[in-house]
């Protein structure tokens, strides 16, 4: 993981970082390569990530599909936390996604998601010195290419440290 975090911090800056990066994440996360999930943008505080409307994301009636846009919400959340915890200290776990679906998508899909470091101190590290986990949900939205609102996840993530976590032998 302190590989992925050097690729992210370098593809801050570097298009070549980004395309490494993208290529690492789909062999690391060999769930998303047939669907050519793409991180398209990244920044201090935020990170951009893109699927196209190609047959391997589409449903039945050609738009994106919705487990397609749900699976887009959690990664950018998910990949955002890793960028400021590290995984050897904190164990970050997905509990619940809600979605609500407000447009049909039939070109590709963008999403968006910021977060601060301030907001980690505050909402999520400080919390985590006095309790052994808590439970952070975040609003993640959807728009296509149009500026179209395609939908709303709530994403509620689990974040414990390591020395937290109750093993069973």
């Amino acid at each position: 993981m302190d590989k992925l975090n050097a690729f992210i911090q370098k593809a801050k800056h570097s298009s070549f970082y980004l395309w490494l990066l993208n290529t690492v994440l789909l062999r690391t996360v060999p769930f998303n390569k047939p669907h050519h999930i793409n991180v398209t943008h990244i920044g201090d505080n935020e990170i951009t990530i893109c699927a196209k409307n190609i047959k391997s994301n589409r449903n039945h009636i050609k738009g994106i599909h919705a487990c397609l846009l749900a699976t887009l919400c959690e990664y950018a959340s998910g990949l955002s936390l890793l960028i400021h915890f590290s995984p050897k200290e904190y164990r970050i776990i997905l509990k619940t996604i809600h979605m609500t679906y407000h447009y049909q998508a039939k070109t590709a899909v963008y999403v968006t998601f910021k977060i601060t470091k301030q907001q980690i101190e505050e909402e999520i590290l400080n919390p985590l010195k006095t309790q052994d986990a808590i439970f952070k949900e975040f609003s993640v939205e959807v728009y296509d290419e149009e500026k179209n609102h395609i939908c709303t996840g709530l994403i509620n993530w689990q974040i414990k440290a390591w020395k937290n976590v109750k093993m069973k032998v």
